[in-house]
């Protein structure tokens, strides 16, 4: 198999992934495909695969004391650079998932958040960050304002049920 292969089919190994979560969340098959770690582990082989054939001396000697201007000449490698790649599909497809399970747990929308992950994993994670944040603090009832008890209650005592979720 080709480099060019291995890099394209890498890249199609991920969407149907990316499709189910920003596509079709709350089916049950996402459910169960998320569930897995059989993705990761794919691709963490094809990673090992590569970082293994594109280790030189000279490769290893930048990444023991990286310096930008040695990274960018072992980034002028298709080798490293394909390694970097699928390095990247895998932590943000990781990350990806950890928004739509967090999503899924909390009932927070994730849908933005999977879309810049796709393409941008640090600003897909921190939208997820700032939504669940702006959630909390504008969209979930505090407890002070959580409905008072009736003046009926026998004992006067304060309910302790919690308040409705939002």
């Amino acid at each position: 198999m080709t480099l060019d292969f291995l890099f394209n089919a890498a890249n199609l190994f991920v969407l149907p992934f990316w499709f189910l979560m920003i596509v079709l969340p709350n089916w049950g098959i996402t459910r169960k495909v998320m569930g897995s770690v059989l993705p990761f582990v794919a691709l963490a082989g094809l990673y090992i695969y590569l970082f293994a054939n594109s280790l030189d001396p000279e490769s290893a000697q930048a990444f023991s004391n990286p310096q930008l201007a040695d990274l960018a000449r072992l980034f002028a490698d298709e080798r490293v650079t394909a390694t970097g790649w699928i390095h990247f599909l895998v932590m943000d497809l990781f990350v990806g998932r950890w928004i739509y399970w967090e999503g899924q747990r909390t009932g927070v929308w994730t849908t933005h958040s999977l879309l810049f992950c796709l393409f941008a994993g640090p600003i897909g994670l921190l939208s997820h960050l700032a939504t669940q944040g702006f959630r909390q603090t504008f969209l979930t009832r505090p407890a002070s304002t959580a409905e008072e008890p009736s003046s009926s209650t026998a004992s006067g005592a304060m309910s302790n049920s919690p308040a409705e979720p939002s």
